[in-house]
């Protein structure tokens, strides 16, 4: 013998209201939920593109930077003369020229004036030309 226990109407008409609406209520949950996610991860994405074309414009910038002080560097040569030069150092923000004793600096003093620190030794001429100041000229000249 098969018994089958019924429920009345009422009770089962409940029972299936109540699982559609968890049904629909789980399912708005994982909307909001997802939305937040996909919100948060293209947020992410924005931040991510920005930071890559921070690092592009600084290394573009590096290399402006690069250029106009190996500008600078050669012009002073040229001025002082390739033959009267001993050596040429970048120390911190300046550029440190060692040139011989007798060499014609009068076209180095009206290019950079006062920002050519110049030294006579017994042995050779010491120039040092502030960078942060040419570079600074030039960057303004630029913009």
């Amino acid at each position: 013998m098969i018994v089958a226990v019924k429920t009345n109407n009422k009770k089962r008409l409940l029972i299936k209201v109540a699982s559609a609406v968890a049904v629909i209520i789980m399912f708005i949950a994982y909307y909001f939920h997802m939305s937040n996610e996909f919100a948060m991860q293209q947020k992410e994405e924005q931040e991510q593109k920005l930071k890559a074309i921070e690092i592009d414009n600084k290394k573009a910038m590096q290399k402006k930077l690069e250029r106009i002080i190996y500008r600078e560097v050669e012009t002073a040569v040229d001025l002082i003369g390739q033959r009267n030069i001993q050596d040429v150092k970048i120390i911190s923000d300046r550029v440190l020229i060692l040139t011989d004793v007798g060499t014609n600096l009068d076209a180095l003093k009206v290019r950079y004036g006062s920002t050519a620190l110049i030294k006579k030794d017994l042995k050779n001429i010491k120039i040092a030309i502030d960078l942060k100041y040419v570079v600074e000229s030039k960057m303004n000249e630029i913009k």
